[in-house]
């Protein structure tokens, strides 16, 4: 005999199967999927990372994730998005250029080894083998960096510090270094690295006759 399933019992085995995270509404729940997200991805690495693992960190189910992140991509970025790793949030403003260079690439670097060097090589390797995710990443990872950058250099030229003519490749060549090392030793630059970039390759290239 075919046992027929009530309605009332089919609402509470997906209440079930949702566990404690059906009693988290909104902001709250989000930010309980987040940050189980990023605990994931501290433990196993992105390359190892799955929703399977996230959802069971989180005490819910992959429905409710995918809900909300289409992807393992989406919301590994969320999750660095939620801990302010991905944005570099305000922009260095010393009053000298090459102070605020440096602010902005030891900030860079303290993100990357807060979120391990491994784990965002291996998110940028999976991002750019994605197509379809590609823009999004370099809007987080790349674009926002230049617009940080040419913020930067505005307030240097308004103080004579460089020339007016500074490309657009010069202008992002600090943080395009960071990342070069990052990619290729799988290791954040050290501060050493960072003052070479800045004192011996950067400033040379924008300063004015008079700064330099």
């Amino acid at each position: 005999m075919v046992k027929i399933q009530s309605s009332e019992t089919a609402s509470n085995a997906r209440g079930k199967d949702e566990g404690r995270a059906s009693r988290r509404r909104g902001a709250e729940l989000e930010s309980a999927l987040l940050e189980a997200a990023w605990e994931e991805l501290k433990a196993v690495g992105y390359e190892s990372l799955t929703m399977e693992g996230v959802a069971e960190r989180a005490g819910t189910s992959r429905t409710v994730l995918y809900r909300r992140w289409p992807s393992r991509l989406e919301l590994v970025l969320a999750a660095l998005r939620h801990r302010g790793l991905v944005r570099t949030g305000t922009v260095p403003n010393t009053g000298s250029l090459r102070e605020d260079v440096l602010a902005l690439l030891r900030l860079v670097s303290d993100r990357v080894s807060e979120v391990g060097p491994q784990n965002l090589s291996a998110l940028l390797s999976g991002v750019f083998a994605d197509t379809g995710a590609t823009a999004a990443v370099e809007d987080h990872f790349m674009n926002h960096n230049a617009d940080v950058m040419e913020i930067i250099l505005k307030r240097a030229a308004d103080r004579g510090e460089i020339r007016g003519d500074i490309s657009t490749r010069i202008a992002t060549l600090p943080v395009d270094l960071v990342r070069h090392e990052l990619l290729l030793a799988r290791t954040p630059s050290s501060k050493l690295d960072i003052i070479e970039i800045v004192d011996a390759v950067f400033l040379p290239l924008v300063l004015t006759q008079k700064q330099a």
